[in-house]
């Protein structure tokens, strides 16, 4: 049968080195304890931080220090727990992680409060007195900006507090989904047995044969079927949760609290929805291309991952993949892509699925060591374009780590996936003009055509879903599994209006782990329509436009988002990049449709 190994017998090289945050597990602890017995200090500042602005700048620096340190801990404990979501060592060591994070959150929740007891002249007046206070101008106009959403001191703590609770729903899901879970079992067309996990059901859902595609998609969402009950619950819980804290914070609902906390206005989630829903018949184009591709009367759920060509597509090795992602990011300049080798070189990666692994994958690090990307690589087109990804979002740490003091090197998700697709996008525009071979080549398309699919579309979709649920919670209604069903069976018609929706897909919110994450999956649609933006601005002026785009990546957190979207000459407030990334899709439809004699 073919099956997952274990994480003892995965090759060293393929594995991330994560000894450039601590050593080993004893000097873990070591630094869990001293930032425990620093807690206390940050706590003696509690309503002293605006007595004076050398106080303010003191406990500034301390705060820095501690959760400088904090990070190293947290991430290391996650990274720890995402290699095997099985060992209950480093289970363990990631939550007494998250709960040091959020008895650290609750010693400093004083902070904005009394800050925004300040008036903006004021804080003016506090930096002219202290003038490395000028660093933190961003940060001072932030918190100002939100003291209409900021409660007490006291009321600040105990949501701190609380954090390690309210975490809980996705956290279980997490548990549930990639440790205890298992997807189940069925025959391929050659008589051996396959194993289904998350990792390789997508990639299991491109194999030619339509009926082991029929019978890999019933058996996995059969197996969500017995866990509907659980999962329902957690997911309405953690809703239920995101509308109780906007009423806290006197928000105008959920979405609004979520968007504020970037600055990012509710009319960029609508300008998104609005466009897409505009724009379903070019989708509903693409699957009708699929069922031509496919040459059958109808296409059904377990056919929309198929490629166009009708089958899988080539193999495609890490080390093959590596080097063409290497090489297409060339036009962001030799430094750019010189860094990122020699990152790869340095195991940024952990590459290969191993048992108990979490699904997915994820760029991670602190400010103070190397990214760190999670893979689950499956040898195959779709995992080169996560490879390229992920490294988007790795150099846009590097970058900013780089230019931005601490406080303003994170940057917000908005920013974020725009690098990666950045990377996707370059690559695919490299793989067209240096390979020859044209079974490759059409693959490269189609990939790049399903990136589109499933990122402009699908996570608008998701997006749409997510609204929905939330207002139906914010109304008083109830999100049971079966009213879970409904409302994104209804919404996957309305999108894939073409297709025959069947075996169990109404059941596919149970598996989407990013509706726990609070109004985030609208950006990668975002992301996906200022990427496409971004690159042809490249391609077209060169350096120029690079080099505003590796500014855009430099400027980190230091502004809000679509200020640092605007320095590489893109506007999100506008429907023009959704516009335009929705004609690049379509342009694409029309190359791949002739070279195929599909239309």
């Amino acid at each position: 049968m073919s099956s997952v190994p274990e994480r003892s017998e995965m090759d060293e090289a393929h594995k991330w080195d994560l000894r450039s945050v601590f050593a080993d597990d004893d000097e873990w602890a070591t630094a869990y304890e001293s930032v425990e017995g620093r807690l206390d200090e940050l706590r003696a500042y509690e309503g002293r931080v605006t007595e004076s602005p050398d106080t303010l700048l003191e406990f500034l620096e301390l705060r820095e220090a501690v959760f400088r340190e904090l990070t190293q801990v947290t991430t290391y404990a996650r990274l720890r727990s995402a290699e095997d979501t099985r060992n209950q060592e480093y289970q363990a060591m990631s939550a007494r992680a998250s709960s040091l994070r959020s008895e650290a959150s609750s010693a400093v929740s004083f902070l904005e409060p009394e800050l925004q007891s300040l008036t903006a002249a004021e804080v003016d007046e506090f930096i002219e007195s202290a003038p490395a206070l000028a660093a933190y101008e961003h940060y001072f106009d932030d918190v100002l900006r939100t003291k209409p959403h900021t409660q007490s001191t006291a009321v600040e703590s105990v949501i701190a507090d609380l954090s390690a609770v309210t975490d809980a729903p996705g956290e279980i899901y997490s548990m549930l989904t990639n440790a205890d879970m298992t997807y189940g079992v069925v025959e391929d067309p050659d008589g051996d047995e396959v194993e289904i996990t998350q990792a390789n059901f997508t990639k299991l859902q491109k194999r030619a044969d339509r009926a082991f595609r029929r019978r890999v998609h019933e058996t996995f969402y059969g197996e969500w079927a017995d866990v509907r009950n659980a999962v329902g619950t957690s997911l309405e819980k953690a809703v239920r949760n995101h509308v109780v804290n906007a009423r806290i914070r006197d928000y105008d609902g959920p979405r609004a609290a979520a968007l504020d906390g970037s600055n990012v206005p509710v009319e960029v989630y609508d300008t998104l929805i609005e466009t897409v829903d505009d724009n379903l018949a070019t989708l509903h184009r693409h699957a009708k291309l699929k069922r031509a591709a496919l040459g059958v009367d109808t296409i059904e759920s377990h056919d929309l991952y198929m490629s166009l060509t009708g089958d899988r597509g080539p193999d495609v090795e890490y080390e093959q993949a590596r080097d063409w992602v290497i090489e297409a990011v060339a036009p962001l300049g030799e430094a750019y892509r010189d860094r990122m080798a020699e990152g790869l070189e340095s195991r940024w990666v952990d590459v290969y699925e191993n048992r108990g692994k979490r699904s997915g994958a994820f760029s991670s690090g602190t400010y103070d060591t190397q990214p760190f990307v999670m893979m689950n690589y499956q040898d195959d087109v779709a995992s080169m374009y996560t490879l390229a990804h992920e490294l988007g979002h790795s150099m846009h740490s590097e970058l900013a780590g780089d230019a931005q003091p601490w406080h303003d090197a994170s940057y917000e998700i908005f920013v974020a996936e725009i690098a990666s697709t950045v990377n996707e996008t370059l690559l695919t525009h490299h793989l067209l003009d240096v390979v020859d071979d044209e079974t490759l080549r059409t693959h490269v398309l189609d990939e790049y055509l399903e990136r589109f699919r499933s990122t402009l579309f699908r996570q608008t979709m998701f997006a749409t879903f997510e609204q929905a649920i939330h207002e139906r919670v914010e109304d008083g209604g109830a999100l049971t599994p079966d009213t879970l069903d409904e409302l994104y069976v209804d919404l996957k018609g309305e999108y894939y209006a073409p297709v025959d929706l069947s075996g169990g897909i109404e059941r596919e919110w149970e598996r989407i782990p990013h509706f726990y994450y609070n109004f985030y999956v609208y950006q990668y649609a975002t992301g996906i329509s200022a990427a496409a933006a971004i690159v042809e601005r490249i391609l077209d002026e060169g350096e120029p436009a690079a080099a505003d785009y590796r500014e855009m990546l430099k400027a980190g957190g230091s502004d809000y988002p679509l200020d640092v979207v605007e320095i590489a000459g893109i506007d999100m407030a506008s429907p023009d990049p959704i516009e335009s990334a929705v004609g690049i899709y379509d342009d694409s439809l029309d190359e791949v449709a002739a070279l195929l004699d599909l239309e």
